[in-house]
């Protein structure tokens, strides 16, 4: 048995947790009785409607314009000028939400996809309804947008964010059909050593962080507290896919795209992955900051640099490529800015009076300068212009 094993058998065996019968490794499969199954739902438009009402019924909002905040958390679509040959199911991180693809989806179906979002199990209410999802609700729920966009256009690409990336790339490993990946900061491999630790830690501790404190546990687009368990699947899901990856080579067309000074994620292991797994001469993956000495060179890793002080950009961050700059809550000039950033109390209050601002990853300080999350990427049109040339959507 390896030494990590015997750890968690000691741990399991201390908390009692779990029966002695109960396997050390998570469940890595993404296939059920359901997999053939009929989607859930007649169409994307009945999805979307449901959706809505439940939020209406279950969600903890956080203004006063509800009708906000329901637009922001609920599955959305951009259709093409023309008619659509081609469609791509896009799927949020942990804790967020559809909001994560306001900039992405416009721009892809000006590249002429039919562009769809999907609001994964246990979010867009309140962090509490994580608790008792599964990541086999995660998959469920794709595969249903699947099929329903499958219906609609012949060629299907998906695209993940975070965790988001793990669903989707686990499912196109499964699935030959799905024509190419569009993923951004995926979760493939966290930076934590101790990840692998929340499924067990789940049942004892429901929050790591506790969900009566002081510090807010949502706004009106995002989860800022998740339970432990939202992490235990996080977890299943980086395993899952690292179990095809280690196995299997990607041969259709991915952008990937990832910053060096990721907080949650080894973009290392990301790197490696994408020159070792994910074939096809087209893919490309997008590095901001500067590619390790060792990296060797490759026409197909992109780079550019996450320092730009004439904005105040100290780093780019795991979100902030999402976004464009003039994105009305996360841009440059957006409502929404995230001061709990990992910085001091201090700093984090002149963050929260309005004060001039530097931008970050979480956690990053510097002396003299006050530190917001970086949540738009001002190379956003040239990545635009990437992911058209390499999928193909012009």
């Amino acid at each position: 048995m390896s030494r990590r094993k015997l750890i968690s058998l000691i741990l399991v065996l201390m908390l009692g947790a779990y029966p002695l019968a109960y396997s050390l490794a998570p469940d890595v499969s993404s296939q059920d009785t359901a997999a053939d199954s009929a989607p859930r739902y007649a169409s994307f438009a009945e999805y979307q409607q449901a959706t809505r009402q439940y939020l209406l019924l279950h969600r903890h909002f956080q203004t006063a314009d509800h009708e906000a905040e329901l637009e922001w958390n609920s599955p959305q679509e951009w259709r093409p000028a023309s008619v659509a040959r081609k469609g791509i199911l896009l799927v949020h991180g942990l804790g967020d939400s559809p909001w994560s693809f306001s900039d992405l989806g416009p721009a892809l179906a000006k590249q002429g996809f039919l562009v769809r979002t999907m609001l994964l199990p246990g979010h867009g209410t309140q962090p509490a309804d994580l608790i008792p999802v599964d990541l086999e609700d995660w998959r469920r729920a794709l595969r249903d947008q699947v099929k329903l966009m499958q219906r609609d256009v012949p060629r299907v690409y998906l695209g993940g964010f975070s965790t988001g990336g793990n669903l989707t790339t686990e499912y196109a490993l499964e699935h030959p059909e799905i024509a190419g990946l569009l993923l951004v900061s995926p979760a493939f491999k966290s930076k934590s050593a101790f990840d692998w630790l929340t499924p067990w830690l789940s049942h004892i501790r429901p929050w790591l962080r506790s969900e009566n404190g002081p510090r807010p546990q949502q706004t009106a687009l995002r989860y800022l507290n998740t339970p432990t368990n939202g992490f235990a699947q996080f977890y299943r899901s980086s395993y899952a896919v690292r179990q095809l990856l280690d196995r299997e080579h990607y041969d259709k067309p991915v952008v990937i795209a990832v910053t060096e000074h990721d907080s949650v994620l080894d973009v290392r292991y990301i790197l490696q992955t994408f020159n070792q797994r994910f074939t096809n001469p087209q893919s490309r993956l997008i590095w901001y900051g500067r590619l390790p000495e060792d990296s060797p060179a490759s026409p197909r890793v992109l780079v550019k640099t996450d320092y730009l002080p004439e904005q105040r950009i100290s780093q780019f961050s795991h979100m902030g490529m999402l976004f464009a700059p003039d994105n009305r809550q996360y841009g440059v000039d957006g409502k929404q800015r995230l001061c709990w950033n990992g910085q001091s109390a201090p700093q984090m209050q002149r963050c929260l009076a309005g004060d001039p601002v530097w931008y970050s990853d979480w956690g990053y300080t510097e002396a003299n300068k006050v530190h917001a999350r970086l949540t738009f990427n001002p190379y956003f049109a040239w990545q635009e212009s990437v992911i058209a040339a390499t999928l193909g959507g012009r």
